[in-house]
Protein backbone atom coordinates (compact mmCIF):
# COMPACT_ATOMS: atom_id res chain seq x y z
CA UNK A 1 0.00 0.00 0.00
CA UNK A 2 1.19 3.38 -1.06
CA UNK A 3 1.27 6.15 1.43
CA UNK A 4 0.03 9.45 -0.36
CA UNK A 5 2.66 11.15 2.46
CA UNK A 6 5.31 9.82 1.21
CA UNK A 7 8.02 11.80 -0.68
CA UNK A 8 8.09 11.82 -4.67
CA UNK A 9 11.37 12.05 -6.90
CA UNK A 10 10.40 11.97 -10.61
CA UNK A 11 12.43 13.18 -13.92
CA UNK A 12 10.08 15.48 -16.11
CA UNK A 13 11.76 15.65 -19.95
CA UNK A 14 11.66 19.27 -21.21
CA UNK A 15 8.58 18.67 -23.49
CA UNK A 16 6.78 17.88 -20.73
CA UNK A 17 8.21 21.18 -18.41
CA UNK A 18 7.39 23.30 -21.69
CA UNK A 19 3.80 22.31 -22.68
CA UNK A 20 2.68 22.81 -17.87
CA UNK A 21 5.03 26.33 -18.59
CA UNK A 22 2.36 27.65 -20.87
CA UNK A 23 0.13 27.08 -18.05
CA UNK A 24 -0.25 30.52 -15.96
CA UNK A 25 -1.67 29.08 -12.89
CA UNK A 26 1.61 26.41 -12.79
CA UNK A 27 3.89 29.15 -13.46
CA UNK A 28 2.13 30.60 -10.55
CA UNK A 29 1.58 27.96 -8.13
CA UNK A 30 4.94 25.55 -8.96
CA UNK A 31 8.43 26.22 -7.26
CA UNK A 32 10.88 26.53 -10.25
CA UNK A 33 14.79 26.11 -8.83
CA UNK A 34 17.75 26.76 -10.94
CA UNK A 35 20.74 25.60 -9.18
CA UNK A 36 23.15 26.41 -11.89
CA UNK A 37 25.69 29.65 -10.92
CA UNK A 38 24.89 33.17 -11.66
CA UNK A 39 27.40 33.23 -14.56
CA UNK A 40 25.40 30.46 -16.51
CA UNK A 41 22.52 31.94 -15.71
CA UNK A 42 23.14 34.86 -17.57
CA UNK A 43 24.07 33.01 -20.39
CA UNK A 44 20.42 30.82 -20.99
CA UNK A 45 17.59 31.01 -18.61
CA UNK A 46 14.05 29.76 -18.56
CA UNK A 47 11.66 32.29 -17.16
CA UNK A 48 10.05 31.91 -13.83
CA UNK A 49 12.79 29.90 -12.20
CA UNK A 50 14.35 31.24 -9.33
CA UNK A 51 18.07 31.00 -8.59
CA UNK A 52 19.60 29.01 -5.81
CA UNK A 53 22.98 28.50 -7.08
CA UNK A 54 24.92 25.32 -5.45
CA UNK A 55 27.83 27.17 -4.57
CA UNK A 56 25.55 29.36 -2.60
CA UNK A 57 24.16 26.04 -0.77
CA UNK A 58 25.53 27.62 2.83
CA UNK A 59 23.56 30.92 2.89
CA UNK A 60 19.99 29.15 1.65
CA UNK A 61 20.33 26.00 2.45
CA UNK A 62 19.40 26.82 6.34
CA UNK A 63 16.20 28.64 5.27
CA UNK A 64 14.57 26.76 2.22
CA UNK A 65 11.46 25.19 3.88
CA UNK A 66 10.89 29.08 5.08
CA UNK A 67 11.51 30.37 1.49
CA UNK A 68 9.70 27.54 -0.32
CA UNK A 69 6.76 25.20 0.86
CA UNK A 70 7.61 21.23 1.06
CA UNK A 71 4.31 20.52 0.27
CA UNK A 72 4.42 22.22 -3.18
CA UNK A 73 5.61 20.97 -6.48
CA UNK A 74 8.98 21.77 -6.89
CA UNK A 75 11.38 21.66 -10.08
CA UNK A 76 14.77 21.63 -10.92
CA UNK A 77 16.97 22.38 -13.34
CA UNK A 78 20.72 22.73 -14.00
CA UNK A 79 22.92 22.38 -16.93
CA UNK A 80 22.67 18.74 -17.60
CA UNK A 81 20.18 17.31 -15.15
CA UNK A 82 23.06 16.27 -12.42
CA UNK A 83 23.20 19.04 -10.18
CA UNK A 84 19.87 19.55 -9.93
CA UNK A 85 19.27 15.76 -9.08
CA UNK A 86 21.83 16.39 -6.24
CA UNK A 87 19.78 19.48 -4.94
CA UNK A 88 16.29 17.63 -5.47
CA UNK A 89 17.80 14.18 -3.43
CA UNK A 90 18.64 16.84 -0.65
CA UNK A 91 15.30 18.71 -0.77
CA UNK A 92 13.87 15.01 -0.44
CA UNK A 93 15.93 14.35 2.87
CA UNK A 94 14.39 17.86 3.79
CA UNK A 95 10.67 16.61 3.70
CA UNK A 96 9.61 18.10 -0.09
CA UNK A 97 7.20 15.83 -0.93
CA UNK A 98 6.93 16.25 -4.77
CA UNK A 99 9.82 16.87 -6.36
CA UNK A 100 10.55 16.88 -10.21
CA UNK A 101 14.05 17.19 -11.74
CA UNK A 102 14.43 18.38 -15.91
CA UNK A 103 15.82 15.54 -17.09
CA UNK A 104 19.06 16.83 -19.60
CA UNK A 105 18.80 20.40 -18.07
CA UNK A 106 18.72 23.15 -19.66
CA UNK A 107 20.66 22.20 -22.81
CA UNK A 108 18.01 19.39 -23.37
CA UNK A 109 15.38 22.00 -23.10
CA UNK A 110 17.27 24.43 -25.77
CA UNK A 111 18.22 21.72 -27.59
CA UNK A 112 14.60 19.72 -27.96
CA UNK A 113 12.11 22.53 -27.00
CA UNK A 114 13.29 25.98 -27.60
CA UNK A 115 16.32 26.70 -29.55
CA UNK A 116 16.17 30.34 -28.58
CA UNK A 117 17.85 29.61 -25.95
CA UNK A 118 21.64 29.79 -25.61
CA UNK A 119 23.48 26.37 -25.60
CA UNK A 120 26.69 26.52 -23.81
Amino acid sequence: MSNPEASTLKGIQPEELHILMQDLCFREEAQLIDVREPDEISIAAIGGFKPYPLSQFGQWAPTITEDLEPAKDTYLLCHHGVRSMQAAMWLKSQGFKRLFNVVGGIHAYATRVDESITKY
